[in-house]
């Protein structure tokens, strides 16, 4: 599943490819993805005319800013955008098409049609579901030490847990989670609230750090994920951990360890990550 890093390379790409452009119509092929509103054809409906003033993101979301709406876009495992020529042959698993007055098309396919779409007037957006049940991503200035010590307090759930739940902190991921304790060197099984306040604080840097890092390369390109371009990231290039069982760590050379924890597949190096 495409990860913060990987939704903000889409985003930045989104915003060089559409916006300025008015929709024409929205041919809707799956209606399960249409999330909001719950009839498909008022969301066909609402959008003809709309202008794409800019795309933003939060958390693994992306969010089109149109003239009188916000559209909230969640690529689940292998949604991705395409803009193509109303002529370029479609394929089988294309299922919304937004039909532009320039004669381009904004194509989502999706192999196995989990992402999601939800319609709402804009500034609302943030307000209701999904939106309003994330937590601060890691760059956010309310995503303190004091905040995760918090959090951490009210849990008996181990540290990978915590970090892979959205409504404590937006944007992490398997991949990222894995990378981010490995670097504040926190074992994934440690219990969260046995974390100390300097252990806390470390984690809070790497996180920040570990994603902005990702973001500058375009973000890891593991398995399917293609940006808007077409473009793969090169971030999997400096995984630490991730995918690397059986490999000397970098940092001392222990063989890095594979297990499942919070019931995620999870990398870590038993040496430099002690429990």
């Amino acid at each position: 599943m495409p990860e913060l890093p990987e939704v903000e390379t889409v985003r930045k790409t989104l915003v060089e490819l559409v916006v300025g452009k008015t929709i024409k119509e929205v041919t809707v092929g799956w209606p399960k993805i249409i999330q909001h509103p719950l009839e498909y054809e008022q969301f066909q409906d609402a959008l003809q005319g709309q202008t794409i003033i800019d795309v933003n993101r939060k958390g693994k979301f992306l969010i089109f800013i149109l003239d009188d709406y916000a559209l909230v876009s969640h690529l689940r495992m292998e949604g991705n955008y395409r803009l193509k020529n109303e002529d370029d042959p479609k394929d089988k698993h294309t299922h919304i098409i937004f039909h532009f007055k320039d004669g381009t098309e904004l194509r989502y396919r999706d192999v196995r049609k989990f992402g999601t779409m939800h319609l709402f007037t804009k500034g609302t957006e943030e307000t209701v579901p999904p939106l309003s049940k994330l937590g601060p991503e890691p760059f956010s200035k309310s995503f303190t030490t004091n905040y995760l010590k918090e959090k951490f307090a009210k849990t008996e759930r181990i540290i990978k847990a915590v970090l892979l739940d959205q409504t404590i902190v937006t944007g992490l991921g398997n991949i990222y989670v894995d990378e981010v304790l490995h670097r504040a060197e926190i074992h994934p099984e440690r219990k969260a609230k046995s974390l100390t306040d300097q252990e806390i604080a470390r984690l809070r840097e790497q996180a920040a750090a570990t994603l902005q890092e990702s973001i500058a390369v375009g973000g890891s390109s593991v398995n399917t994920y293609m940006n808007s371009h077409g473009l793969t990231g090169s971030y999997q290039e400096q995984l630490l951990v991730y995918g690397r069982k059986g490999e000397a760590c970098l940092q001392c050379g222990e063989q890095i360890e594979k297990i499942k924890a919070a019931g995620r597949g999870t990398h870590f190096c038993p040496n430099c990550q002690k429990i």
